[in-house]
């Protein structure tokens, strides 16, 4: 177990060198111009800043792809929970927000119905059920495992719903009547079991390590393996980049601290070795 703890910490210290200078590619080039001081008409108002442990409202009803009423909180209390906000006729972003979903989801051995629930909610208060199936077929084929259906879920709602569940996560949206549009941010939440905001990732592509390490934080270490454990350890959650970086000066402690046990238990080996040595040799004579 130590031999695999120390192999998981040395791939999360290679990981942040590698990343490193991925880093300062994206630093600013030094001839770019000043960026605008106002932001479009059709963006004001739009954000996505969600409150880490902020509950979300369990008890707000809504409808699911088959046009069955349900509650929010009936895909909480067991499982962790991805939850995004799409409408479901979204000409474009939204698309790419369920594709990153599902493209992510897809790199995990963890499946929607055993390990989590997959929620997407339809802020556009018109959507309809039909809309909402249309969509979760279309998920689940690009997922490719059919029998995780049970652990995907679009729903549909009333406005009161929609105004509810988006204020408590910081959601917010403006709709273009003039363009039959809605301008929003994209990002996808994890949610802990009794509904809480664990994590969030931004975008419209989320890192499979970041998701999985998300999962196994927000079920308090009910999924995932011993390895998760202590990657969850070596890396350290950034809010303000909604990112999971390695921590250096963890990741250094844990393989001194690994390195001194290794010591002690070789200096424990040899000794009792050397008083089987002498045991056998006086045992001799």
């Amino acid at each position: 177990m130590s031999r695999v703890r120390t192999i998981a910490c040395f791939a999360a210290l290679l990981s942040a060198v590698a990343a490193a200078p991925s880093l300062r590619a994206q630093a600013v080039p030094s001839d770019t111009g000043i960026p605008a001081a106002n932001m479009p008409a059709q963006l004001q108002g739009v954000d996505f800043r969600p409150e880490l442990n902020a509950q979300m409202p369990l008890d707000l009803p809504f409808r699911d792809e088959t046009g069955r009423g349900v509650k929010l909180g009936d895909y909480f209390g067991q499982k962790p929970v991805v939850l995004a906000f799409v409408y479901f006729s979204c000409p474009m972003l939204c698309d790419q927000v369920q594709q990153g979903v599902v493209g992510s989801l897809r790199m995990l051995s963890f499946n929607p119905g055993r390990d989590y629930e997959v929620v997407f909610v339809s802020f556009d208060a018109r959507d309809t059920a039909e809309k909402a199936a249309q969509k979760k077929t279309a998920d689940l084929a690009h997922f490719r495992r059919p029998e995780t259906a049970s652990g995907w879920h679009f729903l549909t709602g009333s406005q009161a719903s929609i105004d509810a569940v988006t204020q408590a996560a910081n959601f917010r949206y403006r709709y273009d009547a003039k363009n039959d549009y809605f301008a929003h941010a994209s990002g996808v939440l994890m949610l802990t079991p009794s509904g809480r905001i664990s994590r969030y990732f931004y975008g419209v592509e989320y890192p499979g390590r970041d998701v999985r390490l998300g999962l196994v934080d927000a079920s308090a270490g009910k999924i995932g393996s011993p390895i998760d454990r202590v990657l969850l350890f070596c890396y350290h959650y950034d809010p303000s980049t909604a990112t999971y970086s390695a921590s250096i000066l963890k990741i250094i402690r844990f393989c001194a601290a690994l390195t001194v046990l290794a010591i002690v238990a070789a200096i424990l080996i040899f000794r009792r070795h050397d008083q089987n040595s002498r045991a056998n040799l006086q045992g001799a004579h």
